[in-house]
């Protein structure tokens, strides 16, 4: 592929050498007007902030169940829904969407409480599991010390964020993920490994991140072959108050 590839250069440069050489350049020589991107209608602005999913975005959580989530067990998800709001029940687990996902575009929002106690990972802990292998940390890290590739943000215990971004507890923080599958040889390594850009807030906390393997909490990154998995919401342990998610969307890339 590489060589067709760097054939397909040297043809392209020969043919704009030669057009160079025969006529005038023109600017509608370098435009192309197929294929057309397909219309994709912005959501709209919600009451209390933010704004509801894309015209092609599939909707996980729009404030009224838990439909597109299931427990870790396959059974029904059984967080807390009120007000628009879901709530993490730490008695009942994790919850996992029902859908499976390659690589995708992924908001979603999520509120501390404002009378959150405890301190490092004791403190509003929670996290996003993308393809259900590799986690984006959710914690509270408005004044609250941690080990930096264990903070909000990070691809957890691996690359540490870029910033800091965090809201007071009470406020609404905003992820936007972009999320690229990983490619896997036939022995089960990396062609091309995951990637990942968190903004949190409008801030570029990971900026394309090669994710190096799963996420352990103890001992280092795995290379582990999987194809399309879920979205995962964590129930951490930690005693802290359990935080809040809403407006949930992905689209699919």
């Amino acid at each position: 592929m590489e060589k067709k590839l760097l054939v397909a250069a040297a043809l392209l440069m020969t043919s704009c050498a030669f057009i160079s050489a025969q006529a005038p350049m023109k600017p509608e020589m370098s435009e192309f007007y197929e294929p057309v991107p397909p219309t994709v209608t912005p959501g709209t602005e919600l009451k209390g902030g933010g704004f509801t999913a894309p015209s092609d975005a599939i909707v996980l959580f729009d404030g009224k169940d838990l439909s597109a989530w299931e427990n870790s067990q396959g059974g029904p998800a059984e967080w807390k829904v009120k007000g628009g709001v879901m709530t993490v029940d730490k008695s009942k687990g994790d919850i996992r969407t029902k859908e499976k996902f390659e690589s995708f575009q992924l908001h979603i929002e999520w509120r501390v409480p404002e009378n959150i106690q405890g301190s490092s990972q004791s403190r509003g802990n929670s996290g996003v599991f993308l393809q259900g292998m590799y986690e984006i940390q959710i914690l509270d890290n408005y004044n609250n010390k941690t080990y930096v590739n264990g903070q909000a943000g990070s691809v957890y215990k691996q690359t540490t964020p870029l910033a800091n971004a965090m809201r007071k507890p009470g406020e609404w923080n905003v992820y936007d993920i972009i999320y690229t599958a990983p490619v896997f040889k036939e022995d089960g390594t990396y062609r091309i490994p995951p990637r990942v850009t968190v903004i949190q807030n409008g801030v570029v906390l990971q900026n394309n991140t090669t994710i190096l393997g799963t996420t352990e909490y103890i001992g280092f990154p795995k290379v582990v072959k999987h194809g399309a998995g879920p979205i995962i919401l964590q129930s951490h342990g930690d005693p802290s108050e359990p935080i809040s998610f809403r407006n949930i969307w992905i689209r699919k890339m």
